[in-house]
């Protein structure tokens, strides 16, 4: 008998992870791979990324880098919450889903309390019952809000639902965190809207901000950035002791660099939106796919019929059923090309017409 061949793996849109090192970050790789720099971030390249970020902030900001989002999000965490405290979430937030315990593990016991909310959003109303919760020291004291921008599904908090969130969580002595993964996204989406990153982190009342840069185009590195510097006494010790600290920063810092200077990180951002909402248009002309929620980001969450994404997977597509047992997440990336939205759009066109 002969056995068809297989089909040959796509990862086109199974994740803005599998995409690769944007062209600016790899030439700032080359250029930091000359002569002989500090170890342990005392660097002029370190020095100057830090610098940089503080400038898209438009405030003096003490920023530490680490290797992966986990670390950012658990220790910025950990570093606001005691063993007794809590954190709480969006049921879909990362925080929660897909860190392996790290907050509580870092935080020394803290729990991470889950909320639901449309559209992968949290409001002030969703949080109210959650800080009523529990009596006196029998439970555990909430700490921290961690909101996701963009969030888990592909929306993106408008400034004035920040600073809402913030200032409820600022009435309990909750600190804020940003779980920033796909913040670059959520930039661009809102500089075309003519709000500045500022506008919807530290004016919001946001404390500390996990500064996504893998998924912008970079190599195992992202940002703890501290908008109040006195709230960072010690981190430096939290990140060592976190296994973070990297001996030849140079090449952490210097991605930042490459992409901060040219403002590449907002350009590969939009270009990621844009592919999105390509993707997104195309699927809304197939009758038979229903979108969950309208893309903001760089994330298409979609309802397809089983059979058809049994069909796009046999054919080599790899993307992650996300919401529910048909709401499954395509993302695009500073990659993406519209070549292969058209592709895999025809593909699923052509799996859906063959039925079952």
């Amino acid at each position: 008998m002969t056995v068809p061949p297989a089909a040959p793996h796509d990862y086109s849109f199974a994740s803005d992870n599998t995409a690769g090192i944007a062209p600016e970050a790899w030439a700032a790789l080359a250029a930091a791979n000359t002569g002989r720099v500090p170890s342990y971030g005392d660097d002029d390249l370190t020095v100057r990324a830090k610098k940089l970020i503080s400038e898209v902030f438009e405030c003096e900001c003490a920023v530490f880098f680490v290797f992966n989002g986990t670390a950012a999000n658990a220790l910025a965490l950990a570093h606001y919450c005691r063993s007794y405290q809590s954190v709480i979430c969006h049921s879909y937030s990362h925080v929660d889903t897909d860190e392996c315990g790290a907050p509580e593990f870092f935080s020394g016991g803290g729990k991470v309390i889950p909320v639901a909310g449309p559209g992968g959003k949290l409001r002030p109303a969703d949080l109210a019952p959650v800080l009523r919760r529990g009596h006196g020291v029998h439970y555990p004291k909430p700490g921290a809000l961690s909101l996701t921008q963009s969030t888990e599904w592909g929306t993106v908090y408008t400034p004035d639902e920040v600073r809402a969130l913030s200032a409820g969580a600022k009435q309990h002595g909750l600190a804020v965190h940003m779980d920033g993964a796909r913040f670059a996204n959520a930039a661009a989406t809102l500089t075309a809207r003519s709000f500045r990153p500022a506008d919807f982190t530290w004016r919001a009342g946001v404390d500390v901000l996990s500064f996504g840069g893998t998924k912008n185009g970079m190599h195992t590195t992202e940002a703890v950035v501290f908008f109040h510097p006195e709230q960072a006494r010690d981190f430096d010790f939290r990140v060592k002791q976190g296994a973070q600290l990297a001996s030849k920063q140079r090449f952490a810092a210097a991605q930042w660099c490459g992409l901060l200077e040219g403002g590449a990180w907002l350009r590969h951002a939009a270009h990621a939106n844009a592919m999105a909402k390509k993707l997104a248009d195309s699927l809304r002309a197939l009758p038979q796919v229903q979108l969950i929620a309208e893309p903001e980001a760089n994330g298409v969450f979609a309802e397809l019929p089983t059979a058809a994404a049994e069909g796009m997977l046999a054919r080599g597509w790899h993307f992650y059923l996300f919401i529910g047992d048909r709401g499954y997440r395509l993302m695009c990336s500073w990659a993406t090309r519209p070549d292969e939205i058209d592709r895999f759009v025809a593909d699923l066109r052509s799996v859906i017409a063959a039925g079952p």
